[in-house]
């Protein structure tokens, strides 16, 4: 990614600078083989953008190197007037075709060029490890070639174009498991997994019925809303959670299996990347009702037990975890060793089993701090410190600890959250540790919701109503935007900033989801996966933290999909910067609008929303005839 180019002002230097581009490509291309050679990637020379690639960028458009930084500089400023020309991108070059489906910040290549020392067996490699500034990207990532506008939802759920995810691996090596089909130009998802042959519908019924939930419905009467499926696979379970009023946050590394997580996004489906390894989940403690595992495979017991204390973590007082897997009712030595260690470990952090079935185990967790605060001094796993925050998420270090509820919680006996829906609207009970008022959180749902109409008046000449459905929340405050599409055919992934009040508990207590994130950093998702962006002042927030403008565009553009939109609300400078860049990245404007059409307090916001155009390379062009 770049921080700002001059414009092709100098048109009698254009031939010498190609010139001076071409010998320098030549000298770059040789240095990297020299040193990369040894790469089984087959990666470019050019891969990763280096402090060299962006002044060439610079002098290719005519600018001056020895002023580059000094552009570099003032192109990020918003409200600039002296010499705001000079610094007009006009273009942004494109990648190379094999970085359609780049993730900046878990890219195998970039690892490998690191040489960055990491534990393999701890699944450190599949973590985020982010590009250095100078190492980023600076070009648009195109799409594959033939690349076709999605499949509309809820269509969706069981088919998408084979061309726009063109790998049918998963459906050769899943054949037997009904995970995906490939029929002609697409793939069908018959809505099978490893564990449930006969369809993730029965295999949902069954958990409810071992559990004695009514009419086999696994949302308990709007009791159970949030679940976390981990080694999710192609996210069928979460797919079909969805029309018993629960959602999943589906998990899953970009592994072998690379492609698992696109193919959630590509169906509708809510999903991020991630793994169970050192780190953190970038989720808020007490977020879930069930936390699901069919055949995951991740050994639970390694490390005392850490990735079993991540979970109790981010299940809510009285949650479940839904176990299905070969130790839970195989008989050889192997699993029954790893069965009876495992049992152990968890009656140990007070978990008992709620139900048992056919190749099932369901255990939930109590209630209360009772049973922690009854066992023996120096049982294990011990209970974590009184100054871990559990809600402390970005880039924080698992530990092998229980974390005990608060106070509220152990009073009230559960979190005492209103059942689905009425808890989207009820002010959670976690408020107070941001020392909000009911009647703040009631304001804010109002606003929001008068906001999002307003937002659906701009957009309704180019939205049908089934044009939308992975939307994301860029800064979501308390999660209002979100809870105002309720009668959408959306789901929202709800961002919270990392370094600002962690309002993601509440989300989660609404009965929705979402992640903690840094904008100065790529998000953990494939490209092309969202429909709408909606970014509430957060250009004025990473300038405040001096992170590139221009980078926060391009991943704007990564993750956006063709024909998808963007929501900026921010003031007019951010606005007027925006535009200069509209051609640079294929985006049009759709509308502009003062807040005076909200009648709210921030009467100095601007709203302006754009549509990203479809576009191809003549490379991708080529290959699609």
């Amino acid at each position: 990614m770049t921080r700002g180019r001059s414009d092709l002002s100098q048109k009698k230097r254009i031939i010498t600078s190609l010139c001076v581009l071409g010998i320098f490509l030549g000298f770059l291309y040789v240095y990297h083989g020299s040193i990369f050679g040894s790469q089984s990637h087959g990666a470019s020379a050019l891969e990763y953008g280096s402090r060299s690639w962006r002044k060439l960028g610079s002098s290719y458009l005519g600018g001056d190197e020895d002023n580059d930084s000094k552009q570099d500089e003032s192109s990020t400023k918003y409200g600039q007037e002296d010499g705001e020309e000079d610094v007009i991108m006009k273009s942004f070059p494109v990648c190379d075709d094999r970085h359609s489906e780049l993730i900046p910040c878990l890219d195998r290549n970039l690892i490998y060029q690191m040489r960055l020392k990491l534990d393999l067996s701890l699944m450190e490699h599949y973590e985020r490890h982010c590009p250095a500034p100078e190492r980023r990207y600076n070009c648009l990532i195109p799409p594959p070639p033939g690349y076709k506008v999605p499949i509309k939802w809820p269509q969706s759920r069981d088919e998408v174009w084979k061309v726009n995810i063109p790998h049918t691996h998963l459906a050769q090596e899943k054949s037997d498991q009904n995970w995906m089909v490939v029929k002609g130009e697409k793939i069908v998802f018959p809505g099978g997994g490893t564990h449930f042959h006969y369809g993730a519908d029965k295999y949902i019924a069954s958990i409810a019925n071992m559990l004695n939930f009514s009419n086999n419905n696994l949302n308990n009467e709007g009791r159970l809303r949030t679940v976390f499926d981990v080694g999710c696979g192609v996210a069928s379970f979460g797919a079909y959670l969805l029309s018993s009023d629960i959602i999943a946050m589906s998990l899953a590394p970009n592994d072998v299996h690379q492609n698992q997580i696109q193919f959630a996004l590509e169906r509708g489906i809510p999903a991020y990347l991630g793994v169970l390894g050192t780190k953190r989940l970038p989720y808020p403690s007490r977020s879930f009702e069930l936390a699901h595992c069919s055949r995951c495979r991740i050994d639970w017991l390694q490390r005392d037990g850490i990735l079993l204390l991540e979970l109790d973590r981010l299940l809510r007082p009285g949650g479940y975890f839904a176990y299905s897997s070969p130790e839970a009712y195989a008989q050889d030595e192997e699993d029954l060793k790893i069965w009876r260690e495992m049992s152990a470990l968890v009656e140990r952090m007070c978990w008992r089993i709620a139900a048992k079935k056919n190749q099932t185990v369901i255990w939930q967790k109590p209630l209360t701090n009772d049973c922690y605060m009854e066992r023996e001094p120096g049982t294990q796993p011990p209970l974590c410190r009184s100054d871990d925050d559990p809600d402390a998420v970005w880039g924080v270090p698992m530990e092998a600890c229980i974390s005990t509820y608060s106070d509220h919680d152990h009073r009230e006996k559960g979190s005492g959250l209103a059942p689905w829906p009425a808890r989207l609207t009820a002010p959670p009970p976690r408020l107070a540790d941001f020392g909000y008022s009911n009647e703040m959180f009631e304001k804010d749902t109002e606003l929001w919701r008068h906001r999002v109409e307003n937002y659906w008046n701009l957009l309704s000449p180019k939205i049908e109503s089934n044009t939308l459905r992975n939307v994301m929340d860029m800064k979501s405050n308390m999660g209002s935007f979100a809870a105002a599409l309720k009668d959408k055919d959306v789901w929202v992934m709800n961002v919270v900033p990392e370094d600002g009040p962690n309002t993601l508990k509440l989300i989660y207590d609404r009965g929705l989801i979402g992640s903690v994130h840094s904008w100065c950093e790529a998000y953990s998702t494939y490209p092309r996966t969202y429909d709408l962006l909606h970014a509430w002042t957060v250009f004025s927030d990473i300038e405040k933290k001096e992170c590139s403008a221009e980078d926060l565009l391009l991943e704007m553009d990564r993750i956006l999909r063709p024909t998808g939109f963007v929501i900026i609300r921010d003031k007019q400078s951010v606005v007027d910067f925006v535009k200069k860049y509209l051609t640079a990245l294929h985006w049009e404007a759709v509308a502009v609008a003062d807040s005076s059409i909200d009648s709210d307090q921030d009467g100095d916001d601007v709203v302006f929303i754009i549509q990203k155009k479809i576009w191809l390379t003549s490379e991708s062009l080529k290959d699609s005839e």
